[in-house]
């Protein structure tokens, strides 16, 4: 592949769906070329969620410094505005002190606001979500009639063969209550680093397969108990995620414990659909499997000459 020379920073981003392996990745490559990990996963923020965000242990870390993993509360949420703005910070920090910003995680719009910047306009990960289980059951077309609807002189100003684009509008326009051409003169593009995509996958019925273990580890190491002592929480963005909202509704009494860790595997395969649809859309990916890690160093070592 033939990349662009930049004066922006380098940083290796690796991403993924949920329990692909992104983690230990992360770790092998920080150690190979002298790095720090800064994590992308919106959920690992949280230092009272533990279990049910399989946050990497100290032993996972191996030695490796980790930033914004269990650095916050769910009592005071962080946006994806707010990200941006601190992960910005401990990039250049990182390279003041001659490492190498590595950024692991499964959340787009968090990867997006570090790498481009959200520009100061509204994002929400829920109409995102939404967006994406549209697109996926619906098609393109039923996100082309959603947002002419609400702009009608948008169908000129997209590609509409882009569904990334096209739901990054929907949110905007709807969130905004401004036509896309307006809130497009107010932008200010800025692009902080020159990312080196890593994705990291498996063949589907292996990647389903290490969601259910997942899920079954994490009840044994206390998902339910870690549920119930954030259920005053419950309604807060934080908590609004896949393997609480399920224990939730159990603890409510919507359905019974059986039930609900059907759903918490099947909202979790739904989950990583949901980001492949996400990450797939995004020039410049190099995809590979956790296992190859040699093909991975081999590659960044190539991206990485001067």
């Amino acid at each position: 592949m033939t990349t662009t020379k930049s004066s922006s920073p380098k940083v290796v981003i690796v991403c993924g769906p949920t329990a692909a392996g992104k983690t230990s990745v992360g770790v092998q490559i920080a150690k190979v070329f002298n790095g720090e990990v800064i994590s992308a996963d919106s959920r690992q923020f949280y230092k009272e969620m533990s279990v049910g965000t399989a946050r990497p242990t100290e032993k996972e870390m191996d030695g490796v410094a980790h930033h914004f993993v269990a650095s916050h509360s769910v009592a005071s949420p962080l946006t994806a505005g707010e990200f941006e703005r601190q992960a910005e910070i401990a990039v250049k920090e990182i390279l003041e002190r001659k490492k190498f910003p590595i950024i692991v995680g499964g959340s787009g719009l968090f990867i997006k606001a570090l790498v481009e910047g959200l520009d100061d306009l509204p994002a929400s990960e829920e109409l995102r979500s939404k967006l994406i289980d549209q697109f996926e059951t619906e098609g393109i077309e039923s996100l082309y009639n959603r947002l002419v609807n609400s702009d009608p002189k948008a169908k000129s100003q997209i590609d509409f063969k882009n569904p990334v684009r096209v739901m990054r509008a929907i949110e905007l326009v709807e969130l905004t209550k401004k036509p896309l051409a307006e809130i497009r003169a107010n932008r200010k593009l800025k692009k902080r680093f020159d990312p080196i995509w890593i994705g990291i996958n498996s063949p589907r019925d292996e990647l389903y397969d290490r969601i259910d273990h997942r899920v079954d580890q994490m009840l044994k190491e206390g998902l339910e108990e870690e549920a119930k002592s954030l259920q005053s929480f419950q309604n807060s963005d934080a908590l609004k995620t896949v393997g609480y909202q399920e224990l939730f509704s159990y603890f409510n009494g919507e359905y019974d414990r059986e039930e609900a860790i059907r759903l918490i595997k099947r909202n979790s395969r739904r989950y990583a659909k949901r980001q492949l649809t996400w990450f797939n859309k995004i020039e410049g990916i190099n995809w590979f499997e956790a296992k190859e890690i040699a093909q991975i160093i081999k590659y960044l070592n190539q991206e990485l000459k001067p």
